[in-house]
């Protein structure tokens, strides 16, 4: 039985896999959008999420931390210098990833995943909220 066991194996071996992951999320935060397989996408988003949330707390421990696991020391001093910045009063959600369509040489599902601009990150927030304030006065109204 397979029970609590999120992790997908990507075909791989674990050493490959970290790997794998270990390139795919320098390579994102390099270039803040890659494309690749829909499993590949959300096994890195798990990744991806963990190494912004240590940059959002920014202590030396999270740096060193994230220096382990990511490729690319100017990557992670990127991580932690600007992209943190984006998502401060974010709460989880760094990441989106957005279904590209099905690979014409061997038939896998695409998918483009990046990271959510800052703008984004705050205009989402606030029209859900104009949104819900709107419905609620049309109701105190009626």
């Amino acid at each position: 039985m397979r029970h609590r066991k999120a992790k997908g194996k990507l075909g791989r071996n674990p050493s490959h896999r970290r790997a794998l992951l270990r390139n795919m999320v320098t390579s994102l935060f390099k270039h803040e959008q890659i494309e690749t397989t829909d499993a590949k996408a959300k096994q890195l988003r798990r990744v991806a999420e963990r190494m912004i949330t240590l940059a959002k707390r920014g202590d030396l421990h999270a740096r060193r931390q994230a220096l382990s696991y990511m490729m690319d020391k100017e990557t992670v001093h990127k991580l932690f210098a600007e992209i943190k910045d984006r998502y401060l009063d974010r709460q989880g959600g760094y990441v989106r990833i957005i279904k590209k369509g099905i690979r014409k040489g061997d038939g896998a599902r695409m998918s483009i995943i990046q990271l959510l601009p800052a703008s984004e990150s705050l205009k989402g927030a606030s029209s859900k909220r104009k949104e819900s304030t709107k419905a609620q006065e049309a109701g105190q109204n009626a």
